[in-house]
């Protein structure tokens, strides 16, 4: 069975893609966040500007042109079409490292409290910077990393209450 994704793009287009027509473009990186791509002999600049693994939403600039982009996998097209949502069930008290990478930088201090979306640390992985946000309004109770310090996949980084 073949991979599917639905991108949905300043919310307002979507597209449905396969994992195969994903990596059919020619990409050629320039930094960790700048690209060239050569999509049907269309040649397009692009620039990762912002992006948020959790959410799994990014900001693109292509040819100057900024877009906002949501995508989505198998899995949360299913809970969409039956009409779950997982957010809507759980209270994160954990905030996890997505992958594997370098802390850049720890924004906030224990006993702070955060909204929701409020930045909690810079995380550095495959060459790229993530800033993880807070998933819900509440108060930083322990950090777990230290600026400049390495984290595996799933290590706690910041515990909320």
């Amino acid at each position: 069975m073949e991979e599917k994704y639905k991108v949905k793009v300043n919310e307002e287009m979507e597209f449905q893609f396969t994992k195969e027509q994903i990596s059919a473009p020619d990409i050629t990186r320039y930094s960790s966040s700048e690209f060239h791509i050569l999509k049907n002999s269309r040649s397009f600049k692009a620039e990762l500007q912002h992006s948020n693994f959790l959410e799994k939403t990014y900001t693109i600039k292509i040819n100057s042109k900024p877009y906002q982009v949501k995508i989505s996998n198998e899995l949360d097209l299913l809970i969409e079409e039956m009409g779950l949502s997982l957010a809507a069930a759980q209270v994160f008290n954990d905030i996890k490292a997505p992958m594997p990478g370098l802390i850049l930088d720890v924004l906030v201090e224990e006993g702070q409290e955060v909204k929701e979306g409020d930045y909690l640390l810079v995380l550095e992985a495959m060459k790229m910077e993530n800033t993880l946000t807070a998933p819900r309004d509440g108060i930083v109770k322990s950090i777990g990393v230290k600026k400049g310090k390495t984290v595996d996949k799933n290590q706690l980084l910041i515990e909320m209450e």
